[in-house]
């Protein structure tokens, strides 16, 4: 595997990205919101002042619940299914490159698009902290950042896995949303409704819900704010009193496993030529 065949692919799909005005407007979008939601009125209601790091860091974890699956899995279902349907792909397997190499470059390129959009958006909201003399705890602040990005890598990921899959690009950016809706909704409220009607135990109860990556997003969020899961009421309690100090890091390396296991698979899967379909030019 040759690493400067990686680089060339990576800086072509980074450029890509960024010419790509859906991925500008998230990344504007974003942005707005993280400094909107770091905005708070003051009692007198006639000015506007910032919140504090921890405080700002506990209102964008619902957007990142939000928004960064959404446009993770986007990216990655789009770029390789889109190019497999206009020849792009095989014009380029057909260069001096193999497999994996083309892969690992679209996804690095891609996941540096990616971060660059995610770390503008909270960069912009710290910034205006920073100058506004909210300078405590940033802590907390830098390390949501850094569990939203790990967040962002898992379901690009994923989504990459489902591009490698379903060949036809609206198929696969169907799958993709689809997916998303699984995570962000059918998760929480399917579960809640699967422990009603089977009485699952806690611990059950527990360890499904941290096997979906948002979720353990959600945790490590908390956990990095306050020392306990109180607000996730039994659950969080249990899981608190349970695991201690080890249930950070045990969140961090799911989400981690998330990245590799489902980029694995895809590359795997990917290696299979006969897997790849190459558009055909009507004679």
């Amino acid at each position: 595997m040759d690493a400067m065949n990686i680089l060339i692919i990576a800086r072509k799909e980074l450029r890509d990205a960024l010419r790509n005005r859906w991925f500008v407007l998230f990344t504007l979008s974003f942005a707005g919101l993280a400094l909107a939601l770091s905005a708070l009125s003051q009692p007198t209601g006639t000015q506007l002042r910032l919140a504090s790091y921890s405080r700002t860091a506990a209102s964008l974890i619902n957007l990142v619940l939000l928004f960064v699956p959404l446009i993770s899995l986007t990216l990655g279902t789009s770029g390789l299914a889109s190019d497999r349907e206009t020849g792009a792909l095989a014009y380029l397997l057909a260069q001096p490159v193999n497999h994996a190499e083309v892969l690992l470059g679209k996804y690095v390129g891609t996941a540096v698009a990616l971060l660059a959009s995610l770390l503008l958006g909270f960069g912009v909201a710290g910034i205006a902290l920073t100058l506004q003399g909210q300078n405590t705890n940033p802590q907390s602040y830098i390390m949501t950042v850094f569990f939203a990005c790990l967040l962002a890598l898992a379901l690009l990921s994923i989504g990459f896995l489902i591009a490698v899959i379903v060949h036809k690009s609206s198929t696969a950016v169907t799958s993709g949303l689809f997916v998303w809706l699984l995570l962000v909704f059918v998760g929480d409220l399917g579960l809640m409704g699967a422990t009603i009607v089977t009485q699952l135990p806690i611990q059950t109860i527990f360890w499904i819900a941290s096997l979906n990556p948002l979720q353990m997003f959600k945790i490590s969020a908390i956990l990095n704010i306050q020392a306990n899961l109180e607000v996730l009421g039994p659950i969080g309690i249990y899981a608190t009193e349970q695991y201690g100090v080890v249930l950070l890091p045990m969140m961090i390396v799911g989400l981690l496993l998330w990245t590799v296991i489902p980029m694995f698979v895809a590359l795997l899967v990917f290696s299979n030529h006969s897997l790849i379909t190459l558009k055909r030019k009507p004679a």
